[in-house]
């Protein structure tokens, strides 16, 4: 259950994020996942609300973004997106690949009400 680590450290860039900001609400947080970080969203969001629970990021919406796994034949070139968790090149079947993309990880936005002064 690594999503309790994650949602550990991102709640923390949100804090220190807020905090830096000078923002006294963070009211939704958008972020990225490759598919081979093999995230449960329910989990996720369940660990992060519980992270933030008493903080200005108390209410904020979470929204989850899947990025799905593209990969390049090593072998002939290709590039295609991986379906059914089928890692062979779909033009030569070779199993020598790169990933384009899929292992992403990272906080697209944070929104908020800014404390005026």
């Amino acid at each position: 259950m690594h999503e309790i680590k994650i949602a550990e450290d991102l709640s923390a860039i949100v804090l220190e994020t807020a905090k830096e900001e000078k923002l006294s609400k963070v009211t939704r947080v958008n972020i990225i996942f490759g598919q081979l970080v093999q995230i449960v969203p329910e989990i996720f969001e369940f660990a992060f609300k519980e992270s933030v629970r008493d903080t200005v990021a108390n209410d904020a919406e979470l929204f989850i973004e899947i990025v799905p796994v593209k990969m390049r034949c090593i072998k002939c070139g290709n590039d295609f997106q991986v379906k059914e968790n089928r890692f062979e090149c779909n033009v030569c079947r070779s199993t020598d690949l790169n990933i384009i993309s899929g292992k992403e990880l990272f906080v697209k936005s944070i929104e908020g009400e800014q404390i005026w002064k």
